[in-house]
């Protein structure tokens, strides 16, 4: 903890009046244990790091007041939303601020006429789907979280979803932002029109970049015409292999449905438990399909056509949904898969890989090697249409953990050395920061150093994060709270 004079001077300034609506009322400054004790930690089971104060602002302009108290009295700042990250984006490392958007909830604005909108980043992102659909309008990201799961955060982590496959991730929808600096300046970025190429495209940087550069107080995203219809299917295959070579056949015939979803044989055994479909004997591997659009018998004809392509590898029937109940059920089957693991074994350490596509079988055969060798099961399922995978080590200890993390090591390794990366989706954050430079090298890692201590001069914005810490300081910021 840090000095407690220095605290109560910062926490003092952000309550006194210095300007209209810069000071924050006391209650949105916290600093009792209890009130720290739920903002240390997130979905990424990577420990609990207390910050020093919980700030809730409601505004751009507090939102800067907060960065200027900071940075006056060099305090850490992370930026932190509905806390449901997988790689510790959102964790106070170093303690500190942590400056929680969850009160700049507002939809501002939706546009139809412009196939456009501006949110507050403290927006859930279902909530927003379901508000831009009323209008007949399709925001197509769809992180699993997307229940609880805030906008600001899925434009941190440049968030994606099954529909990645057909629509991309979040960077391609957001169209400009409003960030606050921790220089003090409230930046806007980007265009409100669907075409510019103005200048340095620093939208694009900050989508992300993890709360690293500033703090992201409004956002403009572009919308889709809402699709009308949408067909899903359920394909088993003998083998990973089988479906792989599916998979290759569906894209190369033309055809780009808007999910192609795969789980291997352990993912399968655990979704089993749960769902509405038996499985056959042999089934290794399952594909989730589905296509979308504005006329129905061309949807439907699409998921027909997939089916076709796919049979001649498939392990019996294909499932195809006939109605919305059934389509339902069978998305039900991946959405529990998470739950489902941790009953054969309770503890697991997932990772969001993403590899070329032709190599989604090697990729899957050598996490399974990888974790054999180490003594443990790994599942392995994700959008098999984008290569993006998530390679799940199952232990039952936390003792094992040294050796789950040596394994997960070996399998982000493995990624890179086939031309992937060692996140697809969820963002370096704490969790692969040691692995950044094995997949980027020296060079470019100290020239992303360089570009953001041009935002950051003083280092005050979500320290620890992304970037390998500097040797002689490994473990000094990173020792959480157990």
């Amino acid at each position: 903890m840090r000095d407690a004079k220095i605290l109560a001077a910062a926490a003092a300034a952000l309550r006194e009046p210095a300007g209209p609506g810069a000071a924050l009322a006391p209650q949105r400054v916290q600093a009792e244990p209890e009130q720290l004790e739920p903002y240390g930690r997130d979905e990424s089971d990577l420990g609990t790091h207390l910050p020093d104060l919980v700030v809730l602002p409601e505004s751009a302009a507090e939102v800067q007041r907060v960065l200027a108290v900071a940075a006056r009295h060099r305090l850490p700042v992370t930026p932190i939303g509905a806390r449901s990250g997988r790689s510790g984006g959102a964790l106070p490392l170093a303690g500190g601020i942590a400056l929680s958007l969850e009160r700049m909830n507002r939809i501002l604005d939706i546009r139809p006429e412009d196939l456009t909108a501006r949110v507050q980043p403290g927006v859930v992102t279902g909530v927003f789907q379901a508000e831009v659909e009323k209008h007949g309008l399709f925001y197509p990201p769809d992180p699993n979280s997307l229940d609880m799961c805030f906008l600001g955060g899925n434009v941190a982590e440049n968030a994606g979803g099954p529909r990645a496959l057909k629509y991309g991730v979040t960077r391609e929808y957001v169209l400009g932002l409003e960030v606050a600096l921790p220089t003090g300046e409230l930046l806007r970025t980007g265009k409100q029109t669907i075409k510019g190429v103005a200048g340095y495209d620093l939208t694009a940087l900050f989508v992300g970049s993890e709360g690293t550069l500033g703090v992201v107080t409004e956002i403009t995203f572009k919308l889709l015409p809402r699709p009308r219809h949408v067909s899903t299917a359920l394909v088993v295959f003998r083998s990973v292999e089988d479906a792989a070579r599916a998979i290759s056949r569906v894209l190369a015939a033309g055809v780009i449905p808007r999910v192609l979803e795969l789980l291997d044989d352990t993912a399968l055994a655990a979704c089993a438990r749960t769902a509405p479909y038996k499985f056959p004997a042999d089934a290794g591997a399952a594909v989730l399909i589905e296509t979308d659009g504005n006329d129905e018998e061309q949807v439907f004809g699409e998921i027909v056509r997939v089916a076709e392509l796919v049979q001649a590898d498939a392990s019996g029937e294909v499932i195809v949904a006939q109605n919305e109940a059934q389509r339902r059920d069978i998305w039900e089957t991946r959405k529990k898969l998470s739950v489902n693991l941790r009953a054969l074994h309770p503890l697991k350490l997932s990772e969001d890989i993403a590899v070329p596509r032709s190599r989604i079988p090697e990729m899957v055969r050598r996490t399974r090697e990888i974790g054999a060798r180490h003594g443990f099961l790994v599942a392995t399922y994700g959008h098999a249409g984008d290569g993006n995978l998530h390679a799940n080590v199952l232990f039952d200890r936390e003792e094992d953990r040294p050796r789950v993390e040596a394994a997960v090591g070996e399998i982000l390794h493995a990624a890179v050395d086939m031309g992937g990366t060692i996140t697809g989706e969820h963002g370096v954050g704490l969790a692969k920061r040691d692995y950044l430079v094995y997949e980027q090298g020296e060079a470019q890692v100290a020239l992303q150093r360089r570009l953001k201590a041009v935002f950051d001069p003083l280092g005050i914005m979500n320290p620890g994060k992304i970037f390998p810490e500097p040797e002689g300081a490994k473990g000094a910021a990173g020792k959480g709270v157990e």
